[in-house]
């Protein structure tokens, strides 16, 4: 029988040669121009200044010169290039943020003041930026659409402001793969707002319409307008209520894996698994809070097996509804039902700076994204998720899918059986770019650590830079290695420290752990768990599981927006490029920690990272939850009770949002501005341990290090600065 089959496959390939071939080359020659193109591209862009400007009056009363840049690897097109390169996030219609006002007066949302408010930084009109759009804002076309969408850029791009004794003008330095100061829930709390007081607001209604009309693109009459409005209104309600926080995260930190679960747990859900949950939640004296009846209305209509972003704005807006069988909860009552479904985003943490990011063995705080091979296409795909990637997952039940294969909904036997599928799988369609994400992180390749500007911040002294490398070899080194800034080839160790044992802030190790979700089609599918072996996954599984099982999903599908043959050759393309860019082979983890098992396959992520320290200088606050000012704070004990009142130790309480730089401690002033209030004694924003210095954090072998003088401080910071 299987001779039989070949054979007629060789018949037909005979008989279709010429239709073969061309295909072949058509293939071929897409892959290529896909290479082509994207290098010609990145070049175009080429503004001096890298499309930075100057702020007048900003928040907190700075304002600043042009930024200038430091030596990074980068030209001004590499930099424009990373600013403006979609990634496939889709926030809003582009056309309502460009014409949307702000709630309190008639400018513009998007005005560059308003921008630096929320400390996004605002940018020219240059090639790749005709709309002067703030660096990692940019258009993004999706099926014939034209969105607002953030880049990689948005998170990772920072900015220093120095005053030097000699001028009252504040020097800027941009800092590019730096931790942004941006304020992101800021952010979209007030774009909501901007857009609820615009549909409640005839003026402003009447203003936005006719700009939005005036562009040309997506719409047509005013009618259209407000009712896409009134939509996108309740989407973005719905994402800012579901990741509602008892941590208030303010400047320069984002819960984002916590915002990365909530989304892909409500694409991975089905109805079933919705009117179980909802029919099993309870108040606070144990009684059900819904009735069937209640249940099966709120439900009625909504897809199957996949709720999704829409799915969820109908549900909840029926739960507050008190028309028919609807049952009218109050914002209260729907507290215990949203924690049902998902998980509070309570652990903020710094964004990371992505210098070595490419040469990197393990990724992320806890080290949870291995970096070899494909890994570091599914982490940016996760990331994508979190930031508005359009997910158009649908249920299928036919038919040969790569993603639903990857992804361990489907073994290939089922393809290739006569056999009907009854059960659908999740495709995995979705606005996602993979061909950009593998440039991206290419590109990250070439980016070096900013190095300390002595002509602007003041130059080093040799004899501390002397006595503070010994104490770092004996203090810093076992942890923190010292690398090549500009070795292309260098390779970067994450150094792990089991949390119990550095003794920082628990809640993001915790949480990467413990935080579970409905598995929806995943459920009783088999998936890998790295160094231990296969797990089924149960209806109620860990989230971090059902991310990796729906990013390979990601990774498996093709581009939707495209032909295709230019589909499936940039998909080629992409994991071809994937793997022959990473140098990063795969290795276990180095370091004290708790190490998988399979009774606890995911214990190593109860560990933070330690990893280079080359740039430090540039990327306060401290800590991976930013729980930390400056370096010079960072040396000092965390106050006990039992501790005199006289004492040098870290601020409990200190003030962040500001750029202004302190070249002396080595990190943001903290004092004297009315910005965000970072409150220590709150479980997320601890900032005990990682006290070595101060002989106060025991090493893995039990002893601690005599602590630092002050004169030994300084004399670390000054080496530090060296990095």
């Amino acid at each position: 029988m299987l001779r039989k089959y070949f054979s007629n496959f060789l018949s037909y390939l005979g008989s279709h040669r010429r239709f073969i071939y061309l295909f072949i080359i058509w293939f071929l020659v897409s892959i290529a121009i896909t290479f082509a193109a994207g290098k010609i591209y990145q070049h175009l862009d080429n503004d001096p200044d890298r499309g930075a400007i100057a702020i007048n009056d900003g928040a907190f009363g700075e304002s600043y010169s042009t930024p200038i840049y430091l030596d990074q690897g980068w030209g001004p097109s590499d930099s424009l290039w990373y600013y403006n390169t979609t990634q496939g996030s889709v926030l809003l219609p582009y056309d309502f943020f460009i014409a949307l006002e702000q709630s309190n007066s008639d400018e513009l949302f998007r005005s560059d003041l308003n921008i630096d408010k929320f400390r996004y930084l605002p940018q020219k009109e240059t090639f790749f930026n005709p709309d002067a759009l703030p660096v990692g804002f940019v258009k993004d076309t999706y099926k014939g659409k034209d969105y607002i969408g953030y880049t990689c850029a948005a998170c990772h791009t920072s900015q220093i402001n120095f005053k030097s004794n000699k001028t009252d003008q504040l020097t800027a330095i941009r800092i590019d793969g730096g931790p942004a100061m941006a304020d992101m829930v800021g952010f979209l709390t007030e774009l909501e707002k901007a857009m609820k007081v615009t549909f409640q607001d005839e003026d402003k209604l009447n203003r936005f319409s006719q700009k939005v009309i005036e562009s040309g693109s997506d719409y047509s009459d005013e009618g259209e307008v407000k009712l896409d409005l009134a939509n996108w209104i309740k989407t973005i309600n719905q994402y800012n209520l579901v990741n509602l926080s008892h941590v208030d995260y303010g400047y320069a930190r984002l819960d984002a894996f916590g915002r990365i679960y909530n989304r892909v747990l409500k694409h991975v859900l089905n109805k079933p698994q919705a009117k179980s949950t909802l029919l099993t939640v309870t108040d606070k004296n144990g009684e059900r809070i819904l009735k069937e009846k209640q249940v099966d209305a709120v439900l009625a209509g909504v897809d199957k097996t996949v709720i999704g972003d829409q799915g969820f704005v109908t549900i909840i807006d029926r739960l507050l509804s008190d028309e028919g069988d609807f049952p009218g909860l109050t914002l209260e009552q729907l507290e215990p039902i949203q924690q049902a479904f998902f998980n509070e985003p309570d652990a903020p943490v710094s964004y990371p700076f992505l210098w070595d990011i490419a040469q990197a063995d393990y990724v992320q705080w806890n080290a949870l994204a291995a970096n070899a091979g494909v890994g570091p296409l599914g982490r940016n795909a996760g990331e994508v998720i979190g930031v508005f990637g359009k997910l158009d997952w649908t249920a299928k039940t036919g038919g040969f899918n790569l993603g639903a294969l990857i992804s361990g909904q489907r073994s290939l036997g089922e393809f290739f059986t006569s056999q009907k599928r009854t059960k659908p799988y999740l495709d995995f369609e979705s606005s996602i770019n993979l061909v950009n994400l593998e440039r991206l992180e290419a590109h990250l390749k070439n980016l070096m650590s900013p190095q300390w500007p002595e002509n602007i911040l003041g130059k080093h002294d040799p004899e501390k830079v002397a006595r503070g490398e010994l104490i770092y070899m004996q203090y810093c080194l076992s942890c923190h290695e010292v690398v090549e800034r500009d070795n292309y080839h260098r390779k970067v160790i994450a150094k792990m420290s089991d949390v119990k044992v550095v003794g920082t802030d628990p809640a993001m190790v915790t949480n990467s752990v413990t935080y579970t979700g409905k598995s929806g089609n995943f459920k009783h599918t088999y998936q890998s768990v790295d160094g231990v072996g296969d797990v089924i996954m149960e209806d109620t599984a860990p989230v971090a599981q059902i991310l990796t099982a729906a990013t390979k999903g990601v990774v498996g599908t093709p581009d939707a927006d495209k032909i295709f043959i230019r589909r499936w050759a940039d998909w080629f393309y992409t994991l071809g490029m994937s793997l022959f860019n990473n140098d990063i082979k795969p290795s276990i983890k180095v370091g004290d920690y708790n190490p998988d098992t399979t009774a606890q396959p995911y214990a190593s992520l109860t560990a933070y990272k330690a990893r280079s320290l080359n740039g430090i200088w540039a990327t306060a606050p401290y800590l991976h939850n930013g729980s930390v000012p400056t370096l010079y704070d960072l040396l000092l004990p965390k106050k006990k009770k039992e501790d005199p009142a006289k004492g040098k130790y870290r601020p409990d309480k200190f003030v962040v949002g500001s750029r202004r730089f302190d070249a002396k401690r080595v990190g943001f002033v903290y004092e004297g501005y009315d910005g965000f209030v970072y409150d220590t004694s709150i479980e997320g924003n601890f900032n005990t341990g990682h006290e070595y210095a101060a002989g106060n954090t025991a090493l893995s072998n039990g002893q601690t290090l005599t602590p630092l003088t002050e004169e030994q401080r300084w004399d670390l910071i000054e080496y530090l600065k060296t990095l």
